[in-house]
């Protein structure tokens, strides 16, 4: 039984039912991208913790391994500040901002209006949680950790996959806001 006009149905179906089917699309493709978003993070934070390992297994502080030349190579390195040492003093405050970071990137996974900003997100999340992992886990303790890095650019700095993982995320963001901008 359907009240005249209101669309609200007391048993069977009525013509205001087919407006909830793009509601339930909508609902169904916001899920996929977030879903989506997800799976990229996972996979960056599951990628960025095994190289971690592996470079801690494998890699020494003393010894640099190139790889192009003196470009790049491979050098273990504990940070407990982000790129180049900055915030070396405040550890536990990077991995608050750390922690910030992450829980607003998983509310703009929710909202990712395509698939290119769903992986761009999901990018920037994984690559966050990465360093926010070790910034909770690894010595000297729980919040204070150091991120272990170990990709040697020439002798600028040494960085890991996570901040990797963060620059295509960035870069990702960047032309899809330019895309759009141009349209």
């Amino acid at each position: 039984m359907t009240r005249p006009d209101d669309g609200i149905t007391l048993g069977r179906a009525t013509r205001g039912d087919a407006t909830s089917s793009p509601d339930r699309a909508s609902a169904r493709s916001r899920l996929l991208r977030f879903l989506l978003a997800v799976g990229v993070a996972a996979v960056a934070v599951w990628v960025d913790q095994g190289m971690k390992a592996l470079a801690l297994a494998r890699l020494s502080e003393a010894d640099r391994v190139p790889i192009l030349g003196d470009w790049l190579g491979l050098q273990l390195a504990f940070n407990p500040g982000t790129v180049m040492s900055l915030g070396a003093d405040a550890t536990w405050l990077l991995t608050v901002l750390a922690a910030a970071a992450s829980i607003a990137l998983l509310i703009a996974a929710t909202r990712a209006r395509t698939a290119g900003w769903a992986i761009a997100i999901g990018l920037l999340w994984g690559g966050a949680v990465g360093n926010l992992l070790d910034r909770l886990l690894a010595p000297p303790g729980f919040g204070r950790g150091h991120v272990t890095d170990f990709l040697a650019y020439g002798n600028l700095f040494i960085g890991n996959l996570a901040d990797v993982i963060l620059g295509v995320g960035v870069g990702l963001g960047l032309l899809l806001y330019l895309r759009k901008a141009n349209t």
